[in-house]
């Protein structure tokens, strides 16, 4: 069956493809506000919607004929799909973009238009940017986003259409049950232990954050511009690199244990939990999110439609913890600080997070019947 799959590779431009890198993320990001802009204008003023293009705005603002055309015809179509998003799923409305965000464009493939060869990659506008291809994308190239990281780094992802055949079935299933101690507990009775990527580089990240802050107070006392500090700009690199760090690890271990448990399981049953809810408690928020439960489950869940597997999720009101795994028997709830406990009716001895697992994917299969 064809899928989707991106590939993701470091752009090296010279100086002039950066300059037209540049030019790109910034007429996307004012087509995005102008767009915006006059809707809601349109909007208050009529009560009714506004169905504007990016070519209205070419002939007040020649400087985006420039760029690739397709580039802002992708930003009409997100914006399109964020107002869609906000009617139809309740998303929050779709905000204005600053220059300091996230930096990237979508191109689409017509023709030939994004070509890749002999560790180049072809873009309309730009021409032949050198890249670092570490794997060999398959299948017909359907688009290309290019994006520049907060340490300047270019980057490109390549999506393309290709055939990806099932994984070979295993006759296995596990049951998942995701803590913070440990970041994977499996019904087969291993546990996957948290690295805490944030925790481990928190110290130098606190230092390196407390320098950038006394410059930026040393610079507003000068009263001078952020962007005209050097020594600022300097340090808010070292604190961005850190942070870059800290995600590339993170998504590094989450992408080897995902394709780890797809290749070894047919049936992946685990709880759905609502990490943003979790996360309201403070105590516990910084935690969650370096754990990164979500990008976690959302990584599983691609792989097994790729690969012909499945992931089962259980309502996250299942008592897992409470049920005795063995005989089914509820003990109620227990604290926290309770780690193992022996159930009063078959008198079996368990550790709390393995046993939790194990109904789980009792629970999973069950529903899947």
């Amino acid at each position: 069956m064809k899928k989707q799959k991106s590939y993701k590779f470091r752009l090296y431009p010279n100086l002039d493809q950066r300059i037209l890198f540049e030019k790109t993320f910034g007429c996307s990001r004012f087509i995005w506000n102008q767009m915006l802009a006059d809707r809601k204008a349109h909007y208050e003023k009529t009560g009714k919607s506004l169905q504007n293009t990016p070519a209205q705005y070419k002939k007040e603002f020649p400087w985006l004929k420039e760029v690739d055309s397709l580039a802002l015809a992708n930003v009409q179509l997100n914006l399109n799909k964020a107002y869609k998003s906000f009617f139809q799923s309740g998303f929050g409305f779709p905000r204005f973009k600053a220059k300091k965000a996230a930096q990237s464009y979508k191109t689409n493939n017509q023709k030939g238009t994004v070509t890749l060869l002999d560790g180049k990659v072809k873009l309309p506008k730009i021409g032949w940017v050198k890249l670092k291809v570490h794997r060999q994308p398959k299948g017909v190239i359907k688009s290309a986003t290019v994006s520049k990281t907060a340490t300047g780094k270019y980057y490109i992802s390549i999506l393309c259409e290709e055939e990806i055949l099932p994984l070979p079935k295993t006759d296995s299933n596990i049951g998942i049950d995701l803590g913070l101690e440990n970041f994977a507990i499996l019904s087969t009775g291993g546990k996957v232990k948290n690295p805490r990527f944030l925790v481990s580089l928190s110290q130098k990240l606190v230092r390196e954050q407390k320098i950038l802050s006394r410059r930026a107070l040393l610079a507003k006392k000068k009263g001078k511009k952020l962007s005209d500090c050097r020594n600022y700009q300097k340090q808010k690199l070292k604190v961005a690199r850190i942070h870059e760090t800290i995600s590339n690890q993170r998504r590094d271990f989450l992408n080897q244990l995902s394709t780890e448990l797809i290749k070894n399981h047919d049936v992946i049953c685990m709880e759905d939990l609502a990490s943003q809810n979790l996360m309201k408690n403070h105590h516990l928020a910084r935690a969650i999110g370096d754990a990164s439960w979500y990008e976690f489950v959302r990584q599983l869940t691609y792989k097994a439609d790729w690969y012909g597997k499945k992931i089962i999720q259980i309502s996250r009101w299942y008592p897992s913890s409470q049920l005795c795994s063995s005989c089914g028997f509820s003990s109620g709830k227990k604290p926290l600080s309770i780690r193992e406990w022996t159930c009063p009716n078959c008198y079996a001895h368990h550790d709390r997070d393995i046993n939790a697992s194990v109904n789980i994917l009792k629970e999973g299969l069950r529903l899947a019947q």
